[in-house]
């Protein structure tokens, strides 16, 4: 009896399996990583980058706060008005001009020393490049509560240009600057403002206010301009009442 033996079959895999069996990734399961990685460091990179301008601002906006509450300290001790001009109008008798005499410097102020008034600091800029005298409405600072220009510290904790005979002769901090502002206050309504040549005659109960009765609003706002910055920018304001 003659047995017929036949080989058995051989399988052949299909591509898909032969991809399983190696254990690879496809083109576009590769492509599909590299966008979420890439997507996840775009993400990490925007928000450091918020993180540091958020960061920096709010360093800036400390800064600027101290800044102006310094300019609050060095007039805190000070009247409103020149204690010996006081602040008076003159009306020309024949013209019926009005003269004020007594807001801001007066004769001889030349310098932040020689400011006895919180009139005087009116519309003043302090910044590192002022200059004394008031025909540019600036003078050097910024200031610090007594008087005294801030000066640029070098990394290495050294004041940049020094001191010389015992005095500040140096750089004052680049970039910042306070400029203050004098307002009048109705008495009645803090609310309203009044130009400096202002009395207000009595009304019904209301009595009269002479030109030196009213209290004054003092304004700091503090500037600061980096050295790729085009313009200052207002970085912080502080405002207090003088009664």
């Amino acid at each position: 009896m003659q047995h017929n033996h036949t080989a058995p079959a051989r399988r052949t895999r299909s591509p898909r399996s032969l991809r399983a069996a190696a254990g690879g990734f496809t083109l576009i399961e590769s492509a599909m990583a590299t966008v979420i990685i890439g997507v996840g460091v775009l993400a990490m990179i925007d928000a450091q980058q918020a993180f540091m301008t958020s960061n920096t601002w709010s360093s800036q906006a400390a800064s600027a706060t101290l800044l102006a509450n310094e300019i609050r300290e060095l007039t805190r001790g000070l009247p409103k008005h020149d204690p010996v001009v006081g602040l008076v109008t003159q009306t020309d008798g024949t013209t019926g001009a009005v003269t004020l005499i007594g807001w801001g410097p007066d004769a001889g102020e030349v310098t932040v020393d020689d400011f006895d008034d919180i009139d005087d600091f009116d519309g003043i800029t302090f910044i590192n490049t002022g200059t004394p005298g008031f025909n540019d409405g600036d003078l050097p600072g910024p200031l610090n509560a007594f008087g005294e220009v801030i000066p640029e510290i070098a990394r290495d904790g050294t004041l940049l240009g020094g001191v010389v005979d015992d005095a500040f002769a140096g750089q004052a901090v680049d970039g910042w600057s306070q400029t203050v502002f004098v307002t009048k206050l109705d008495p009645f309504d803090t609310a309203t403002t009044y130009t400096p040549a202002t009395a207000l005659p009595a009304n019904g109960a209301r009595p009269a206010v002479p030109v030196d009765g009213f209290p004054l609003l003092v304004t700091v706002e503090v500037r600061f301009q980096g050295p790729n910055m085009i313009d200052a920018q207002l970085v912080g304001e502080v405002s207090w009442i003088v009664p």
